[in-house]
Parts: C-alpha cells; sequence; structure tokens
C-alpha cells in the first residue's frame, strides 16, 4: 500500500472521503487529524493512487500483517457505495486502531445505523451553561479522574491512553464556581467522541447536552463532520 504524504495529496483524500460520509467516517477523521498538524502521529495509506480501493489510518511505522483475524465483523454494506469495517478488539485502551475503508468509488446512500448530520452545532436556541457553570479545558492534573470514570479505566495502559488523548485532542469540560470538573467530552485520533461524562451528583441538568454541543460547534469549526 502507498503511504499519502503529500498535502495535495491528503486534501485531495479528503474530499473523496467527504463525499462518501457518513460510510467514510471510520477513516475520515484520521485524515483530517493527519491533514491538521497530524497530533495522533497517525498515517494514512491507499491500495492505489488515486483511483483507490481502499483506505488504511494507523499509527506511524506500525507493519500491517495483513491478518484480518481478529476483525469486528460489524461490515457495513449499501449497494454501490462502500465497505466499513473497523479492525480493532473491543477497546483495549492504549492499543492500536486501525480503521479500513474499502471504496467502490459512487455516491452513497444513506445507511440508517450509520448516523445522521446533527443540527448546526450552536444557534441563539442551543442549550447554554447554567449559572455558576463555565465552559473550560482539563488539564494533565485531571487524568486520574478520567482514569477512574473511564468504563475502560482504572489502570496503567488505560491512564496512558487518556493522558496521550488528552494531551494531544480537543476536549470540553464544564466546571462549577470552584473550578472542578463536573462534565467532559475527550476525543480521538479519529475524531470521535472517546470519554464523555458527568458526576453522578451533577447529572439530569442538562451538561452533557451543553458540553456535547460546544463539542460539535468547535468540531465543525475545524472542518470535522458531526453525527449522532
Amino acid at each position: 500500500m502507498k503511504i499519502l504524504t503529500c498535502p495535495a495529496q491528503l486534501q485531495r483524500l479528503e474530499g473523496i472521503l467527504r463525499k462518501s460520509l457518513p460510510l467514510s467516517l471510520p477513516v475520515f477523521g484520521a485524515v483530517l487529524n493527519i491533514s491538521r498538524g497530524n497530533p495522533g502521529q497517525f498515517e494514512v495509506l491507499v491500495d492505489k493512487w488515486p483511483k483507490l480501493g481502499a483506505v488504511l489510518a494507523r499509527p506511524c511505522g506500525e507493519v500491517a500483517t495483513g491478518d484480518m483475524g481478529h476483525c469486528r465483523r460489524g461490515v457495513t454494506r449499501c449497494p454501490g457505495t462502500c465497505q466499513v469495517c473497523s479492525e480493532h478488539q473491543w477497546l483495549p485502551p492504549g492499543a492500536s486502531e486501525r480503521r479500513l475503508l474499502e471504496h467502490t468509488g459512487s455516491a452513497p446512500h444513506p445507511c440508517p445505523h450509520m448516523g445522521t448530520p446533527l443540527s448546526p452545532p450552536l444557534t441563539l436556541a442551543s442549550p447554554r451553561p447554567a449559572p455558576g457553570v463555565c465552559v473550560s479545558s482539563l488539564s494533565p492534573l485531571h487524568v486520574d479522574l478520567l482514569n477512574d470514570t473511564w468504563p475502560y479505566g482504572g489502570n496503567a495502559r488505560s491512564r496512558r491512553y487518556l493522558a496521550e488523548i488528552l494531551g494531544r485532542f480537543p476536549q470540553v469540560c464544564l466546571q462549577d464556581s470552584s473550578g472542578q470538573p463536573i462534565a467532559w467530552v475527550l476525543t480521538d485520533h479519529f475524531g470521535t467522541g472517546t470519554h464523555s461524562y458527568t458526576l453522578p451528583e451533577h447529572r439530569r441538568r442538562g451538561h452533557m447536552q451543553v458540553a456535547l454541543t460546544v463539542a460539535a460547534q468547535r468540531a465543525h469549526a475545524r472542518g470535522f463532520p458531526t453525527f449522532g
């Protein structure tokens, strides 16, 4: 496979994948991150260029074995569009995640289970933070809190993974009047939500809706699609 490093090629690939949304979501976010400074140190490969048949996003320098035996078999097939396969296990914290897109080169047809575009991220009618709550960011000091509240957390490996995405990718945090986090949304190498959480004592007050709206607004401003 060919590794694309030329900015012009990456921009062209971005356009190709954008036309196939939402089916191209498994790799599209990674390509956008690569084109925008590559904070996750990923690379994107195609089987041929420019008439590509497959796209693979993976950590830089990773050797592809060609063994798809451990691939999750949730392949989406839509006539005349493309096939999407997530090549990773349940979600081992810190493990290499690979997303594979097999592209057949025609316009996509909607697939209900793939999600639909969200509304414009933030309007005058959008939810606003409650009194005493402000939109802020998490810091490295909050890694232990994230690790304790993540369903796959609680160990050293998950802590390293959360510290990595916290330091490299956009995130949103709502803080109370004392500056303590009460709700947050983290994103990962693929531009997807990884760890969204509201502390139990602050639930049912609309905090997560606000955090998700702000995250969607910021993603949209950077050219990332928002689906749900």
